[in-house]
């Protein structure tokens, strides 16, 4: 009796497990549900020209493309302020109409879920 009941049991948690592991897969693993597209938010003016300040950004926690998307748009929503952030070199060139703000920077950054490991302030060019 105790073996049916035994067998029954793990038969109940190995279903839930095929399940889950199932249904993750449909959805997208990872940590930002990689199989899922991201839209891309655009500066509004995306002239180079414009930013005198640069600043290069080490990126820790991505681990696809999506995440780079997500760094950007974090980025790119700062007022003033170009990003593009490449997933392969986990780096972000971050340009700037102001001097840069590192905390404003490394803030936005972590509330997209990732960590700026390196901030170097790379360029700048008088206006």
């Amino acid at each position: 009796m105790i073996n049916i009941i035994l067998f029954c049991v793990l038969a109940v948690v190995v279903g839930m497990a095929v399940g889950m592991t199932i249904r993750k897969l449909r959805k997208g693993g990872g940590c930002c549900q990689e199989h899922e597209s991201v839209a891309s938010i655009r500066a509004a003016d995306r002239k180079k020209a414009h930013y005198p300040y640069r600043v290069q950004l080490e990126i820790g926690g991505m681990t696809c493309g999506n995440c780079a998307v997500r760094v950007a748009n974090a980025l790119n929503a700062l007022e003033d302020t170009l990003a593009k952030v490449s997933f392969e070199t986990k780096n972000a060139e971050v340009y700037c109409k102001r001097i840069p703000d590192e905390t404003i920077l490394r803030k936005a950054v972590m509330d997209a879920g990732y960590v700026v490991m390196k901030y170097e302030a790379v360029t700048h060019t008088a206006v």
